[in-house]
């Protein structure tokens, strides 16, 4: 058991670094977007980049902020009656959820957005518009570099749920407020 405890820490690590890396992006979209107004309407000037460049980093916020979701149980599922359910109900529903779903969804994703990449980088795809980003590549890596942390957030829903299982440990009630802000 103690193995699985190490492996359950360890995966642990990925997703809060996703999360992490969300957070930065979110914080680095909110001076991206407030530049992009106060040039707009103070400096009556328009940066297609900068426009360009707050979905990129919405794309970052949204891809990386799954696998976090997913570890901290942030994700939307039926609570209703999920939080009437014991832990090892949960453990189950985590366990089985895990195995059938997110493990081999995770898979399909990265299998068809790294040839995605692959293929925009072999064109040397860029913006369609005039002064947008070069190098589109790099934001459509970010798709199956999501999937590979969403599958090991998966494998680590998995192991939580099997130390639960096994009365190591327990689900945690949230109250709301938690998490990295």
């Amino acid at each position: 058991m103690r193995w699985i405890i190490k492996l359950d820490d360890g995966l642990a690590w990925f997703s809060i670094f996703c999360g992490w890396v969300a957070c930065a992006a979110m914080i680095l979209m909110a001076g991206n977007v407030f530049y992009d107004v106060f040039t707009r309407y103070v400096l009556n000037d328009v940066s297609i980049g900068m426009q360009e460049m707050e979905w990129h980093l919405y794309s970052v916020v949204f891809l990386l902020g799954i696998p976090y979701a997913l570890r901290t149980d942030g994700h939307v599922r039926v609570d209703v009656l999920y939080t009437r359910w014991s832990d090892k109900t949960k453990a189950w529903i985590n366990l089985i959820g895990a195995i059938i779903f997110i493990i081999p969804f995770s898979y399909l994703i990265w299998h068809y957005g790294q040839a995605y990449a692959v293929e925009s980088y072999s064109m040397g795809e860029g913006s369609p518009d005039p002064g947008g980003l070069a190098h589109r590549w790099i934001i459509k890596s970010v798709i199956p570099i999501s999937a590979v942390f969403t599958g090991i957030a998966g494998f680590n829903m998995a192991t939580q749920a099997l130390r639960v299982m096994s009365g190591e440990k327990t689900y945690e009630a949230k109250h709301g407020a938690e998490g990295l802000a």
